[in-house]
């Protein structure tokens, strides 16, 4: 699933390609009718038709482009799903879902091979968002919001880490990086974590979703950034899908277990209770 680091740069791609562009025509492909949530797929096609992008904004893992009419068209690429900009006349993909032609001879192609995508409609973008805290990488996102967040959950500090209400953009690859730098078994309960460790997770969670920022996300399988590339992350984790493989930090072996229904990689050694 494309997380903050995958949709943070399909956004800095996006941006100066869609902003000040009007949407000439929006077809959602049969078959794809999901995707639209809060409208019928035509009529969300209507709605967007003519409108022109004023900005293109993100929180955590959703996508906000400002339209000129004071409404926020929020999307959502879920588990599989990707959005690049691309020539009008360009071959659909395998899995296109959706397009967007613009007015300037270019479109938007949203390919998703698990059809999870979702797009909404909405006059306050909080509206589709209702179960999201703050962005990671936002000041209101902080140690003392992390550890009142933690304080409040027996769970595992994985699964706490994977709750959009607590740290919105974590998903799976983020949250295991993000323990080990910490120094954190992730099956850890939330609530033992004292002061010190919370304020080294949350430094930790700042870390590996910049170094992902800086290589342009992780391709591990569906992701693409804007322009259909690959990112280069994934050769550059720590623990994530490295099972059986030497910890880079204390030379122990990574192992893979199952945190919330979640395949998790940690490092026995260094990664402690």
């Amino acid at each position: 699933m494309p997380e903050l680091p995958e949709v943070e740069t399909i956004r800095r791609d996006l941006a100066p390609l869609l902003v000040g562009r009007s949407i000439a025509r929006v077809r959602i492909h049969p078959g794809a009718e999901r995707l639209a949530v809060t409208d019928a797929p035509r009529e969300l096609e209507r709605a967007l038709t003519g409108r022109r992008v004023d900005a293109l904004d993100r929180h955590g893992k959703y996508l906000l482009a400002r339209l000129d009419d004071g409404r926020t068209w929020v999307m959502h690429l879920r588990m599989t799903g990707s959005l690049v900009h691309t020539a009008a006349d360009t071959t659909a993909a395998r899995f296109e879902r959706a397009r967007v032609d613009l007015d300037d001879g270019n479109s938007l192609r949203l390919n998703d091979m698990r059809k999870f995508a979702t797009w909404h409609l909405v006059a306050e973008a909080r509206e589709a968002m209702r179960r999201t805290g703050p962005d990671a990488l936002s000041d209101e996102f902080s140690v003392a919001w992390l550890r009142a967040a933690l304080a409040r959950r027996s769970a595992p500090v994985k699964a706490a880490l994977l709750d959009q209400k607590v740290a919105a953009g974590v998903g799976n690859i983020y949250a295991d990086e993000a323990c080990w730098i910490a120094g954190i078994d992730p099956r850890t309960p939330a609530d033992e974590l004292g002061p010190r460790r919370v304020a080294r997770l949350h430094a930790a969670i700042r870390e590996t979703l910049e170094q992902s920022l800086g290589d342009r996300g992780s391709s591990f399988s569906d992701y693409r950034d804007g322009l259909g590339a690959e990112g280069l992350h994934h050769v550059n984790v720590h623990v994530f899908r490295r099972e059986g493989q030497a910890c880079g930090r204390c030379g122990g072996t990574v192992v893979k277990t199952r945190v919330a229904a979640r395949g998790t990689h940690f490092c026995r050694g260094c990664q402690r209770r």
